[in-house]
Order: structure tokens, then C-alpha cells, then sequence
């Protein structure tokens, strides 16, 4: 495939990529409804993680003790990141919660400063602030408080924030199609334990909605998308990759708008714009401003 060719299906397998992660939480609204959601997080982990051991179930053969160490404290972060955003858009629009939610992208460099000692630059500075102003824009609308499902939303995004980190850290130097089967294996086993511990007796309502919102969560948002992201960001840029995913919350708020009734005001849209500004300087400095390019690094979540 020539390569003006490839780079564009390469952006087109992350834009549906950034579209499904953006639909999920609608998605994960609606099943909650119907499926408690620690056993819904088991059941969408359970489901990624076998999909993918079929798919590349030749490489299972490499694992071993440092891969199964590392992979249980990366899949435990995964794990607490996802408990915490699914519990809190019950009590939140899952628009509003995408954006929550992505503000990890901010919140990285400051967590590896603490753990590695990387001072972060002035863009990671700059975009900390703009993102505080958002959240406060977001979360304070009605009065100066803090609800339970925006309170959950910024926990799981320091909580991915860490997830990132411990790939970063744990994941270096092992293969990365491995690390990720393992991680959603264990996310799995701490959501079946928590489910069976606190969730008794379990419930789920099996309907065909029910059903297809769990199969969509486990096979789109989960096991294709990550196959898509990684292929995805092999063939483009890092700037292109880093944007085009970024869009992930702005379509959790376009599809919360168009299929769970959430409306938005004008301090709210403010406030998203803010966020997503400071998303933008972290995800895309400094080579994005200085035309650089960068080898790409896959993050899986």
C-alpha cells in the first residue's frame, strides 16, 4: 500500500477508534441499567481478553513470571480507573464524564514527576491550569460543590493517569499485544471478585440490549480498538494521533446529546473547551507546535 494511501486509513482506523471510546459511556449508561457494574467490567474484560489471546494466541507462549507480575499491577490500575468512571456516570451524563474522565492526559506528566523525577515543562504547566479552570466551569454549574459521578470521573482519570504511568514503567521492554491481554485478564478477575463480594446477589437483566451493549463494549470499544489504535499509530504520526484520539470527548458529548438527553449550557460548553484546549498543549507539545515528529508510542487502555 503506497503511503499516502496507508496514512489515511491509518487516521481512519484511529478516528473510529477516538468515535467508539466517545460511545462508550452512553453505552455504559444504558447497560448499567440492566447489568450491575463491577459484573458488567468483568464480563467486558473477560470477553476482550479471550478475544484477543484467539487473535494472537501464538505469543501466549512467551509468557512467564515477570510477565504475569507486571501484567497484574498494570490490569489492577485498569481496573480501579474503569470502576470508578463506570460508577460514576450512573450518577453522571456520560458526556460530561468523557471529558472528566480525559482530562487524564493532563494529569500524566505530574504523576511521573512524582514517580521519576521528570519535572514537567511549561506546556504541561500551562495546560494543568486551563484544565483546573474547565473543570471548575464543568463541575461547578449549579453550586460549589462536587456531585458523586463528577467526583468519580476525576478519580478514574488520575487513576488511568496511573494506569499510563505503570505501562510506561512495567511495560518496558515487554511486548505490548501480551501486557494488554494481561491486563484486561486480571482487570477481569478484580471485577468478578469485587462483583461476587459486593454486588450479591448479582443482577442482570438479560435482554437483547443488554447483551449487544456488553458484546459492543468488550469487542468494539475493547478488543477492536485496541488492535485498530495500535495499527493505527504504527502508520502516522504521533501529533495526527495524539489529536485525532483527543476527539474521544467530543463524541462521549455529541453522543450523550444525541442518545441519552444531556443537555448542555453555556458555562458547560465553556468549560469542555477549556479541557479540551488543555488536552490539545499536553497531548500535541512541543513537537506538534514545532513541526517535529516523534516515533509513536501506543498506550493501551
Amino acid at each position: 500500500m503506497e503511503a499516502g494511501k496507508r496514512d489515511l486509513m491509518a487516521k481512519l482506523a484511529l478516528l473510529f477508534v477516538a468515535i467508539a471510546w466517545g460511545s462508550s459511556l452512553v453505552v455504559v449508561k444504558t447497560s448499567t441499567d440492566a447489568v450491575s457494574p463491577n459484573l458488567l467490567l468483568a464480563l467486558r474484560f473477560s470477553i476482550g481478553c479471550i478475544v484477543l489471546s484467539v487473535i494472537f494466541h501464538k505469543k501466549l507462549i512467551f509468557l512467564n513470571k515477570t510477565y504475569l507480575s507486571h501484567g497484574a499491577i498494570i490490569g489492577f490500575c485498569l481496573f480501579l480507573a474503569y470502576c470508578s468512571q463506570t460508577v460514576g456516570v450512573i450518577f453522571a451524563m456520560p458526556g460530561k464524564s468523557a471529558f472528566l474522565s480525559s482530562s487524564y492526559c493532563v494529569v500524566v506528566p505530574f504523576l511521573a514527576w512524582l514517580i521519576e523525577k521528570r519535572k514537567p515543562d511549561n506546556y504541561n504547566v500551562i495546560a494543568a491550569i486551563l484544565c483546573i479552570i474547565g473543570i471548575c466551569l464543568a463541575t461547578f454549574t449549579e453550586s460549589i460543590s462536587l456531585s458523586i459521578g463528577d467526583g468519580l470521573a476525576l478519580l478514574s482519570a488520575v487513576l488511568f493517569a496511573a494506569h499510563i504511568v505503570s505501562v510506561a514503567r512495567l511495560g518496558k521492554g515487554l511486548d505490548p499485544v501480551l501486557i494488554t491481554i494481561l491486563q484486561f485478564g486480571f482487570a477481569a478477575i478484580f471485577a468478578w471478585i469485587l462483583s461476587f463480594t459486593i454486588e450479591r446477589p448479582i443482577s442482570i437483566t438479560a435482554t437483547p440490549s443488554a447483551i449487544g451493549g456488553i458484546l459492543y463494549l468488550a469487542v468494539i470499544c475493547t478488543a477492536l480498538s485496541l488492535l485498530l489504535q495500535n495499527i493505527g499509530q504504527k502508520y502516522t504520526s504521533s501529533s495526527s494521533a495524539s489529536l485525532i484520539l483527543s476527539l474521544e470527548s467530543v463524541f462521549g458529548v455529541i453522543f450523550g446529546v444525541l442518545f441519552a438527553a444531556e443537555e448542555i449550557n453555556a458555562q458547560l460548553m465553556i468549560g469542555f473547551v477549556f479541557i479540551f484546549a488543555a488536552i490539545l498543549i499536553s497531548e500535541l507539545k512541543p513537537e506538534f507546535l514545532s513541526g517535529k515528529r516523534r516515533v509513536s508510542k501506543s498506550v493501551c487502555i
